[in-house]
Parts: C-alpha cells; structure tokens; sequence
C-alpha cells in the first residue's frame, strides 16, 4: 500500500513458521507492505519452527528477520511449555468452551505487545498474525474480540497512538478462512508449505508426529484438498 516499490509501508508480521503465519506473511507482502518478520522461542518443545521460520522469511523476503527468544517455561501451565502429554490421535476437538492443555497463557498477548513495541520504533501501525477461528482448537486469544481488544490497547498504551501520529491496526486475514482456504490461498500466493512446521511434539529429528491435533487438521485439510502434505512425518 505505498506510492512506489521504495516507500512501502512497513508491518510486524509474527512469524512462528508454521502453515498459517507463513501464509499470512504472503499475504503482508501481497498487500504491499514492507514485512518486517518476529519470531518468539518461548521455550516451546523443540525449535524445528524457529529453523522452519528462517527458511520462510528467506523464501518470502522480508526487510528483516528478528528472533526473540523468552521462556515460558519459566510458568509451565500448557502441554507445550511443561512436562505434560501433548494429546494425540484424538477423533474430536475438545467440547465447545473447553480450553486444551496445548494453550499457552497468554501467549498472543505477550507475542502481539512484542510486535507492538518493535512496530512503534518502525513507525509502523500495520501487525499481523494468523490467528484463526474456524479450524482453531479452542484458544481465547484467537478471537476476534481478543484482536480487537488488543486494537483498542495498542492505541491507548502507546506514545504514536497517544499523539495522533496514526491507528494501530491488528490483521488477521485467516481469521475466518477454513484450513483448506487457508492452504489455497497460500499457493496462489506461491507459499512453499514443505518449508513450514506444524506439530506440537516432533521427533528428536525434527519430523512432525503426525498424530496431534495440529498435525491432524493440517493432513486433513491437505486431504480434503486431493494433495499430499510436503513435510515429512514420522512412522
């Protein structure tokens, strides 16, 4: 959205490698934004994302890739920042208003507040994140109304918001859109999926299990669409 190739505005895009930030990455450039890539470690199981997220900004070309590194763990509280099973193989998501034991406390707010501050030194007022709340598997910080509460924050707790030099705007393009619209939408924008990393708990070689729910969404989708996923799996 700018007035040349030289003067495109620039966005915060949080970039954790996986199948939907990769494709709302894509979608920040499409836009016209100039990306600037985050991604957090947050003490997660394994870092086959990190790696999964330099392959993707280097794939979509970024202005700059920062890595963040903090730890959750530090809490626990979630199957992915504690010694806790991740579920597997399981027919069903949890019932309706039942949040699952791979739910981070807080980590989309903690993840946007970081994209936030790098966004106000960047002048920029432009966020994004691939939140999604069709196939998502029941997190409260993938709603709608969390988004726009966090709008509303931004342009309330800092300077530029404060002063009038512009609006804060969270995007969250996947919002609405199934997994396989999801994954169409990104090949359209020529996103390599066989770059990315969704599952909670891979092997100690970094193949996706397969069997957790992130992993079974995406096989899913991936099926329903006639194609085969790109990432390796285990067994």
């Amino acid at each position: 959205m700018g007035n040349g190739a030289n003067e495109r505005r620039p966005a915060v895009v949080l970039l954790s490698g996986g199948l939907d930030s990769a494709t709302v990455l894509a979608e920040a450039a499409a836009a016209g934004f100039a990306p600037h890539a985050l991604t957090v470690a947050y003490g997660q199981r394994n870092d086959v994302e990190r790696a999964a997220a330099r392959q993707v900004a280097a794939a979509v070309g970024v202005v700059r890739h920062v890595e963040m590194a903090i730890d959750l763990r530090a809490f626990g509280g979630s199957a992915l920042t504690a010694d806790v099973d991740v579920p597997k193989d399981r027919e069903a998501p949890d019932a309706p208003g039942e949040v699952p034991i791979t739910y981070v406390p807080a980590r989309n707010t903690v993840f946007l507040s970081l994209a936030l501050a790098w966004a106000e030194t960047l002048g920029a007022f432009d966020v994004f994140i691939g939140v999604n709340c069709v196939d998502y598997s029941g997190y409260p910080d993938c709603r709608p109304e969390f988004l726009r509460a966090f709008e509303g924050l931004a342009n309330l707790a800092t300077r530029a918001g404060v002063e009038g030099a512009g609006r804060f705007t969270v995007h969250a393009p996947l919002l609405k859109l199934t997994k396989d619209a999801i994954i169409r939408r990104g090949l359209e924008l020529g996103v390599d999926y066989g770059l990315t990393h969704t599952c909670y708990d891979p092997t100690p070689e970094g193949l996706s299990c397969g069997r957790c729910d992130a992993c079974r969404l995406r096989l899913a989708a991936f099926e329903r669409l006639g194609m085969k996923d790109p990432v390796a799996y285990a067994g």
